[in-house]
């Protein structure tokens, strides 16, 4: 059986049930599950305190498992960055172990390819995506097919629909990205991939809890430093669970997105299933893709 490790490197899990239904789910896929024996702690919003949290890294890293999957995001890895043995985590992946996860653990997953170069892999996490009750929604086929295909090594593109005015773009480069707010939390440290691994690469974008005025800015802020203008494409996916304002008027996330477009000349597609939503596909961080569209479907394959 291939071996999983459930760990806990950010927020608290406050819905133990949950995780016991992940576990439950990803042993009936086939995965010979490990809960890290302090995927539960706690303190404060954290599962555990720092020193907790990175001992669960390192000692996942050291046991090397198949797959090393978050319980959940929220917030807590960008408090490790400076003291994880980024060579220890490499030695990992070079030994086999896909790291998974979302959300939080993009900081892990681009400080990682900035200081090593190392994939990892953009897709589901134990709680929300194998956790969730039945009633509301258990667990889709496509963040089960694709994180199942991913791990197995037979997952080779995965595609989605956009907006017309992109047919006939092909481009190739370095998938890399994840959650906004955690990637420009990363613009001027160590700890964000360097232009010699990421230039002419493929940007992969999604956020949660935030108003689209906040998404424009942020995007903003990427493309005055730089970032997205180096790129051969960007690709939004999912920006989730915010709530219209009064003041708001017409002023939508397609307004944010007009407004990006109109001073980046970088191609900007938006429908990528990923994100804090249902389904979420899962995709390959720091490896060479080739991105196609025709008419107004989209094929991300490596």
């Amino acid at each position: 059986m291939t071996s999983l490790v459930l760990l806990s490197p950010a927020g608290v899990v406050a819905d133990a049930a949950a995780l016991r239904r992940a576990e439950v789910r990803l042993r009936a896929l086939g995965f010979d599950v490990v809960r890290d024996r302090d995927a539960l702690a706690r303190r404060q919003r954290f599962a555990g305190s720092d020193e907790v949290r990175l001992a669960a890294l390192h000692r996942t890293a050291a046991t090397a498992p198949s797959i090393a999957m978050a319980t959940r995001g929220g917030y807590g890895l960008t408090r490790l960055l400076d003291g994880i043995d980024w060579r220890a985590v490499a030695a990992s992946v070079a030994q086999g172990t896909r790291w998974v996860g979302h959300s939080d653990w993009t900081a892990l997953q681009l400080a990682l390819l900035a200081h090593t170069g190392a994939p990892s892999w953009a897709g589901p996490m134990a709680l929300d995506d194998f956790g969730r009750t039945d009633e509301a929604g258990g667990v889709d086929e496509v963040t089960r097919d694709t994180f199942v295909e991913a791990m197995d090594g037979s997952l080779e593109a995965v595609g989605f629909r956009t907006e017309a005015g992109h047919d006939g773009l092909d481009a190739s480069g370095v998938l890399w990205g994840g959650n906004l707010s955690v990637l420009q939390a990363l613009v001027g440290t160590r700890h964000l991939p360097p232009p010699r691994r990421v230039k002419g690469g493929i940007l992969f974008l999604e956020d949660v809890n935030e108003h689209p005025y906040r998404v424009e800015r942020t995007l903003l802020h990427l493309h005055a430093a730089g970032v997205l203008e180096s790129q051969r494409a960007v690709l939004l996916g999912a920006f989730s669970g915010w709530k219209p304002s009064p003041l708001d008027r017409g002023y939508t996330l397609r307004t944010a997105v007009a407004q990006l477009r109109s001073v980046c000349r970088v191609p900007i597609l938006t429908g990528l299933p990923f994100g804090h939503v249902h389904p979420k596909v899962t995709l390959p961080v720091g490896a060479r893709v080739r991105l196609l569209v025709d008419g107004r479907d989209v094929l991300i394959g490596w």
